[in-house]
């Protein structure tokens, strides 16, 4: 037992919740972001902005057209795996042959690709290290190794991964249909507290694909946190701390929290709140890529994310136009209720003595 566990400190593997499910998972995220998302972005502008070389053909692969954007979100398999394995410290060798396990979990996990990549990188970027440096030949050993057990794992378990994670986000979405009230409540609190946390929200709602009324409520939640402590924590971290929290990330705070966990209260009900308006009110839904959902106002993707939604809803005539009501539910909902009601919350949180000034204070 000693040895193993010398052999694998040695190769720098660490089997643990904070390696895996926030380390990976939120290196995931920024693969899926630099690939998925970004592809999605420029697209979006290369439509509403009339930009001829992002409309455009650049390449045609295998008989399948691919503009700028589409070649980065076709990469979103291979970025996402490479990301997870720059997270787990693999050696070069592992780090560029995660490139076709990516691919292919990604490509056979069908929609719940994303979630397939985390589990299947995870596990060949590990016996990737373990034989990386073992044998004379490692330029052709570590390869072989971990493409053969990630194409292996993938041919076998990313349908089925794919399959449980679509299945888990369309009973999420249908649920919101059924009852957008609760459900408006739950995602929206559940979600803005995984965005918060140090793991990563934009991945879960990419791995379990939620999009629709459920992807609306998800915005809503991750928008409460973001604004809502930027704008109550104004007085203690100025502007830098308004911009940093609020197109930055809440996860900032995350110190704060420990040391008392009452400053929490406010985001989270102003995100109990925002949901089922989201949901009831203004049928506020992400149609955008599903890892927008997790993403709030970060660099203002999710708002992005929905409008990219309506313009392929308009597209396809699911959606007749884009009404001032759409905008008016977003605005709200991502901007203005965050910014109102919770530093009002705070203020009542703060007579009481639960919350101090300085507490925020990054």
């Amino acid at each position: 037992m000693e040895n193993i566990k010398e052999f694998l400190k040695r190769k720098d593997i660490v089997i643990s919740p904070k390696r895996y499910g926030i380390e990976a998972l939120g290196a995931m995220a920024q693969g899926l972001f630099c690939s998925l998302l970004i592809g999605t972005i420029i697209n979006t502008l290369g439509a509403q902005l009339h930009i001829p070389f992002l409309m455009e053909t650049v390449a045609t692969v295998a008989g399948s057209d691919y503009t700028v954007g589409g070649l980065a979100s076709a990469m979103s398999g291979p970025a996402m795996a490479v990301a997870i394995g720059y997270a787990l410290h693999c050696p070069p060798l592992v780090l560029f042959s995660l490139i076709t396990v990516g691919f292919a979990s990604n490509a056979l996990g069908g929609a719940g690709g994303p979630l397939s990549v985390l589990f299947i990188a995870i596990i060949a970027a590990e016996a990737g290290k373990a034989i990386s440096k073992e044998t004379p030949v490692d330029i052709l050993v570590t390869p072989l190794l971990t493409i053969g057990v990630g194409v292996a794992l993938s041919a076998l378990w990313a349908p089925y991964i794919g399959k449980a994670a679509m299945s888990v986000g369309n009973l999420i979405m249908w649920a919101t249909e059924l009852q957008p009230f609760l459900m408006g409540i739950a995602v929206s609190v559940l979600v803005g507290i995984a965005l918060t946390l140090p793991i990563s929200s934009a991945a879960i709602c990419a791995a379990l694909t939620l999009t629709g009324l459920a992807g609306g409520a998800a915005v809503a939640g991750c928008s409460a946190q973001m604004v809502g402590f930027a704008v109550m924590s104004f007085s203690e971290n100025g502007v830098g701390g308004l911009i940093s929290q609020g197109i930055g990330t809440s996860m900032l705070q995350m110190g704060n929290i420990i040391k008392n966990p009452r400053i929490w209260i406010a985001p989270i009900l102003t995100s109990a709140v925002t949901g089922p308006i989201a949901t009831c009110v203004f049928r506020l839904q992400m149609n955008g890529a599903p890892v927008s959902s997790g993403m709030g106002t970060c660099g203002l993707v999710g708002q992005i994310g929905v409008y990219s939604g309506w313009v392929s809803d308009v597209a396809a005539g699911t959606k007749t136009a884009i009404t001032g009501f759409d905008w008016l539910g977003l605005i709200l909902i991502s901007f203005v209720l965050p910014a109102v009601l919770c530093p009002l919350i705070n203020m009542f949180l703060k007579k009481k003595g639960y919350v101090k000034e300085g507490d925020m204070k990054l």
